[in-house]
């Protein structure tokens, strides 16, 4: 395990890193998720491995630091990663993003070009909350009314599976996260990834059909994949599939 200081009074992100030649492939997870947990099975694929790979953890989440005073946009999310990206010496990485992970990975390619090569985004986050769709149901929460009874009540609504690793995740940090992805960004993530000048690949479950303005997707250049007999957690619901079509979109 290797970690960063990404903040000024010193909270870490921490990693899980492989050996392997360049470019460097970063993993980053979703709410309330772990890189080591999600990610691993895939990192270590034989159609995947070979390449330096950091499982990171968000800053809030997983193994990392979990701060009280960090205000936990989806931009900082993103900042901190380039910090811990900067300290681990790497450039041009490969980044494969679930969910929310890949909202911050869209804002780390627009924020620091130099830090990113592709994008292999799964079942990323693109767009605010709509109304009326409470997700994990946190952001409906103050955070006061959170912090006090609204995440006992999460773990009970969200299920075990996702709850053994959302437990690991600072309370302050899981709900801030959560308003800020509710929220949206400024300009929205679906412009930033439009005019994003790497290569970028989205995959999502076939038995959901295409992601919104799919057609506005693929004519800023975005390749959308299909991938069947899956859930949200793709890598996990349809390992061989992923690491069939991630290799493909990431060129080996």
């Amino acid at each position: 395990m290797r970690h960063a200081p990404v903040t000024p009074n010193g909270d870490l992100i921490r990693w899980v890193e492989l050996p392997g030649t360049t470019p460097t492939r970063l993993y980053l997870h979703g709410l309330g998720s772990s890189s080591p947990v999600y990610w691993s099975a895939a990192a270590a694929h034989p159609l995947l491995t070979g390449h330096r790979a950091l499982l990171l953890d968000l800053l809030g989440f997983g193994i990392s630091d979990r701060p009280t005073d960090f205000g936990y946009s989806l931009e900082e999310h993103a900042d901190t990663v380039a910090l811990a990206l900067e300290a681990a010496e790497v450039t041009g990485a490969e980044v494969i993003a679930h969910s929310l992970g890949g909202a911050v990975a869209i804002l780390l390619a627009a924020r620091h070009p130099h830090l990113v090569t592709k994008l292999l985004l799964v079942d990323s986050v693109l767009d605010p909350a709509p109304p009326g769709d409470s997700g994990s149901g946190i952001h409906c929460y103050t955070e006061q009314a959170f912090l006090s009874h609204g995440w006992q009540e999460t773990e009970a609504r969200v299920g075990p599976f996702w709850w053994a690793t959302m437990r690991l995740a600072g309370r302050e940090a899981l709900h801030r996260t959560t308003v800020h992805r509710a929220r949206g960004t400024i300009p929205p993530l679906r412009e930033q990834l439009a005019a994003l000048p790497i290569p970028r690949t989205h995959l999502h479950p076939a038995a959901d059909g295409d992601p919104a303005d799919a057609a506005g997707l693929r004519a800023a250049g975005v390749v959308l994949t299909a991938v069947p007999d899956c859930g949200h957690n793709i890598m996990l619901d349809n390992p061989e599939v992923f690491a069939r079509v991630a290799a493909q979109a990431l060129g080996g």
